[in-house]
């Protein structure tokens, strides 16, 4: 089966350097994600670099209904300074990050993927919750407020 995958792109009126060391900060996550509220390293990490672990606590709303929350451990497994920013969330799902920047302007491309659900997961996760779609609805919101915070 097909791994499932996402992706959406924005530009950030910024410098690559500028985008990328807030994308990578996780701690600011919480400010931007629809989802994720707020994110921690795990000591020994004070950073992003590959192998650092970090926490983030998670939210599932359906208007003002809260629907679930939940806290992941994530492995930052590339980390390519203003290039690449990309963990594993509970050794299931990768999140990537890419930048190139243009003309002084950079775009920013958000991706996830995972292995695909079977089964009665599958139908819940495709069908009922339509996760992927939220998933990358919740992605173009969080580098729109990206780039709405860095430009502001």
């Amino acid at each position: 089966m097909a791994t499932v995958e996402g992706s959406v792109s924005t530009v950030v009126r910024r410098p690559v350097s500028e985008v990328f060391a807030a994308v990578a900060d996780i701690t600011r996550m919480g400010e931007w994600s629809p989802e994720c509220t707020a994110g921690r390293w795990v000591a020994p990490a004070t950073g992003p670099a590959p192998g650092a672990t970090f926490e983030g606590d998670n939210v599932a709303k359906l208007g003002p209904l809260t629907l679930k929350r939940w806290t992941t451990t994530s492995e930052v497994t590339a980390y390519v300074p203003d290039e690449v920013f990309e963990f594993v969330a509970e050794g299931y799902t990768t999140w990537r990050y890419e930048f190139e920047e243009r003309d002084g302007a950079t775009t920013v491309t958000e991706s996830y993927s995972y292995p695909p659900r079977t089964g009665w997961e599958k139908f819940v996760y495709d069908t009922v919750t339509r996760r992927p779609a939220v998933m990358v609805t919740g992605m173009q919101r969080t580098l729109d407020r990206v780039r709405d915070s860095l430009e502001g």
